[in-house]
């Protein structure tokens, strides 16, 4: 068992950081979820905000630090896709994906340092994409935005590795949320073809690698890419 730690996870209230908040609230911390609009799993506490704007992220995480105490975890998980072929993709597809997906990080990850600095210890936690390094066809501005998470914690290692803080980049395949239940039956059936473990992940196998990340067995990884995606990516 990990030492119980303040945990705010970011576009916690659906899909992978829904499950991410869960997995943190059954190892017994204390944990805060971002939204925009909904909520997060039972005992956790949400709090509206948007990565889009540091204001927002400033105020959600002084509530946090005021109910749960400095923030020692954070996941970097909020990101919005806009899929459009490059020719099709306006100025504004691309940079409103950026500035949720890699500039909200970067807000995010910016506001988290202050008091991991001061308490010496952090773990920062951003949630990428196997598309970051593997491309895909009609995701420029995602891909793009997923892959400028890696150069971010890689960075904030070589700045902030000697404090006690480490960052670490997950890149999911496939998963089972409700996005890919809209698939169509063939383009599941496709996708699975191309992934050597023949299925989709559940939520739960990335929320449980980044509860290690952030747990004390994890603390001298950093500036790492772990994929969860069942041999898809690997490679790249």
């Amino acid at each position: 068992m990990s030492t119980p730690r303040t945990v705010l996870i970011t576009g916690g209230n659906r899909g992978i950081g829904y499950a991410i908040a869960e997995e943190f609230v059954a190892q017994g911390h204390r944990v805060a979820v971002t939204a925009r609009s909904g909520s997060g799993p039972e005992g956790s506490l949400t709090v509206i905000a948007d990565v889009t704007d540091a204001a927002s992220i400033d105020a959600a995480f002084t509530e946090v630090e005021a109910q749960l105490g400095p923030v020692e975890v954070v996941v970097a998980n909020a990101g919005i896709t806009r899929d459009l072929l490059l020719l099709r993709m306006t100025e504004e597809d691309f940079t409103d994906v950026i500035d949720t997906n890699l500039n909200g990080a970067f807000r995010v990850v910016k506001r988290a340092s202050k008091g991991m600095l001061k308490a010496r210890f952090g773990r920062i936690i951003l949630v990428s994409s196997v598309v970051g390094l593997l491309g895909s066809a009609g995701q420029v501005n995602y891909s793009a935005s997923k892959s400028g998470l890696i150069g971010l914690a890689r960075s904030v290692t070589r700045e902030l590795g000697s404090r006690g803080i480490t960052a670490n980049v997950v890149a999911p395949g496939f998963i089972e949320t409700d996005m890919t239940a809209e698939l169509a039956p063939e383009l599941q059936e496709a996708y699975i073809k191309q992934i050597p473990a023949a299925r989709f992940a559940s939520p739960q196998e990335v929320a449980k690698v980044i509860a290690w990340l952030a747990g004390d067995d994890a603390g001298y990884i950093s500036g790492a890419v772990i994929p969860v995606d069942g041999g898809l990516g690997m490679g790249h």
